[in-house]
Parts: structure tokens; C-alpha cells; sequence
């Protein structure tokens, strides 16, 4: 790896646009693909994403904004990922493993690749023979929007290679942006996935209109559930009220910010599944990930009550006042 990595970023989206900001922030120079024509034009004249985040400003020299994916990756020694999970097996579909090779993977994707039921991690290994060491997962609790702010915020970096989550996280550290590191790849990589399920069913409770009382006892529970999953399908060592894993539920469950919670309240309040996503200018992760983590907890069979429920109303079309009453019922 050189002393001075050359750094992509693939994505346009609120999310791409904050890490591009903190690394700018250090001077880093980065080259930036964006599928979207409209948010490369904007960035190329005006120095800010006209759609995600508007209110940022680049200095134009550190950001190199790039249409050719294949050419951005090959010449990257680090390469970040902020895509929907929907999107990344399509996106990256020209690609081999010859592209990556070498190369350090940091994924700020909070989901996991609908179809396949399989997180990032795995993906990369099975697809392009990206080894664990080199797959680094970027998790909160932290809002893409509040990093715009300069607000203080934490992220931490996992990779089973600690000198490779080092230096990813002097990458992302600046004045606002504290970061950890870790070697469990799986655990909060599971977590950022599981937590906004757990939005979604936060914002189905708000919007049909159970209050903070009842929102307490549900995020209590919700990571007692994340506690089950991530021990039943990576058991090591963890401290499951970590920020990666405490600290993200809660601010994407009661954060303004979230879209999870934005999409649940609004299924909560009588919108039909398809009716709130087309309301919405984001991508809800929580609503494919419900039904990534229905299919692999066949194979593991934890008891999770609340994600149980979750998917019977986004995926199964019950009544969200019914399936919440029969929940509040086996919560404690």
C-alpha cells in the first residue's frame, strides 16, 4: 500500500458526500464515480452534489469526479463504497477480481445484497476474492447529514487487519469525526443491517402513535435481538453497548435524520410499502434488509420478535395496529 493511497469513492449519495467531505477535510484528493449526470455536473461547476446535501462545498482540486467505474477502481489503492445495497451487485457487475486485488474495501453500505442474504463482507470474498483482511466496514452512529453540520460524531472502523482499520480510520479522522477501530467485521457490519430494521419498526410505532415510553422498550429490546443474531452467526467476544452497535440503533431510530424511521412512520400512518418508497427521495435500507434477515435467520432460527414482525407487515401485508399489539405482548 503506498504512502499515499490513491482513494475512490463510488456513490453519489448523502452518505458518499459526507466521507467525501471528512476526507477532503484532511486534503485528501479523491477520485469520485457518480453514476448520476446531474450531481457530476453540479460537482464539476458549483463544487457541491445539487441533490445529497447541497449545502457542502468542495474545493475543486480534491475532488477528480469520474464517469469510467473500471478506470476509478483500478487505479485506487482504497476504494469506498456508499451505494444501496440494491445497487451494488449491478453496479459493480463489469467488474473481476483482478480489480480489486491488492486493493483495501471500505463499505459504508448498511445492508446487504437483497437475493443473495449475504453482507458485504462475504459478498466481496465470494465475488472477487477480496480477503477478510482487506474488507473494512464503516459504521456510526453517525448521520450523514449532521457530518454536513460539522457536528461531533464517531465512527468506527473494522477489520480483522488492525493496521488496516488504523489506517482507515487517520483517513476519516478530523476536527468533527472521532473514529475507533475494531476487529469484528461481522458483528457490526450485522448490526448497521439489523438497526434499520429496527428504524422502520421504531417509525411504524411512532406513526401509529405509541410514545416514548413504549419507544424505550422496544429499542431495549431490539438489542437484546441484535445480541441473539450476531452471536448465533459470528460468536466472539463483543460489547454489544459499543457505539457501533448501541450508539447506531439508537440515533437511527430516533434520529430526524433517519430514513428508516422517516419510511416506518409513514407505513405507520396508513401508507402502503410502495406508496412511502415512492414518497421518499432515499433509499430505505431497513425494507430490504427485513427480508435478507427473515431468510438467514431460517438457517439460525433466533428468537426475533420484533424483526419477525417488521417483515409480516412490509413483506406479508399485515395490519401494522394488529401485528404491533400482538408485539407489545411479547416485549419486556
Amino acid at each position: 500500500m503506498n504512502i499515499n493511497p490513491k482513494l475512490a469513492m463510488i456513490g453519489g449519495g448523502s452518505w458518499a458526500t459526507a466521507l467525501v467531505k471528512v476526507l477532503t477535510e484532511n486534503r485528501q484528493i479523491v477520485n469520485w464515480w457518480i453514476r448520476n449526470s446531474d450531481i457530476r455536473k453540479s460537482l464539476k461547476e458549483h463544487g457541491n452534489n445539487s441533490r445529497y446535501i447541497s449545502s457542502v462545498f468542495f474545493e475543486k482540486e480534491l475532488i477528480h469526479i469520474q464517469e469510467d467505474l473500471i478506470d476509478t477502481v483500478r487505479k485506487a489503492d482504497i476504494i469506498f463504497l456508499a451505494i444501496p445495497s440494491a445497487f451494488v451487485k449491478e453496479t459493480l457487475s463489469a467488474l473481476h477480481p483482478l480489480d480489486f486485488k491488492n486493493k483495501l474495501i471500505v463499505s459504508a453500505v448498511k445492508g446487504m445484497i437483497p437475493g443473495d442474504n449475504v453482507v458485504l463482507a462475504d459478498f466481496f470474498h465470494q465475488q472477487y476474492n477480496v480477503p477478510y483482511n482487506n474488507f473494512i466496514v464503516i459504521s456510526g452512529p453517525c448521520h450523514a447529514e449532521e457530518v454536513a453540520l460539522e457536528k461531533l460524531s464517531y465512527l468506527t472502523i473494522a477489520c480483522p487487519d488492525s493496521g488496516n482499520a488504523q489506517k482507515v480510520a487517520q483517513l476519516l479522522h478530523c476536527r468533527y469525526m472521532k473514529t475507533n477501530t475494531s476487529d469484528d467485521i461481522f458483528g457490526t457490519e450485522y448490526s448497521a443491517v439489523l438497526k434499520n430494521v429496527y428504524a422502520i419498526t421504531s417509525g411504524i410505532c411512532n406513526g401509529l402513535g405509541y410514545g416514548d415510553n413504549f419507544q424505550a422498550v422496544l429499542i431495549s429490546n431490539a438489542i437484546e435481538e441484535i445480541e441473539r443474531f450476531v452471536k448465533a452467526v459470528h460468536p466472539i467476544t463483543r460489547d454489544i453497548k459499543d457505539s457501533a452497535y448501541l450508539g447506531d440503533l439508537l440515533v437511527t431510530a430516533y434520529s430526524q435524520f433517519s430514513r428508516n424511521r422517516t419510511f416506518g412512520n409513514m407505513v405507520g400512518k396508513g401508507y402502503s410499502v410502495k406508496s412511502a418508497q415512492l414518497e421518499m427521495n432515499m433509499v430505505a435500507e431497513g425494507y430490504y434488509a427485513t427480508a435478507c434477515i427473515n431468510e438467514v435467520n431460517k438457517k439460525y432460527k433466533v428468537e426475533m420478535p420484533i424483526a419477525q414482525a417488521t417483515y409480516n407487515i412490509l413483506y406479508q401485508k399485515f395490519s401494522p395496529m394488529l401485528e404491533v399489539r400482538l408485539l407489545t405482548e411479547r416485549l419486556k
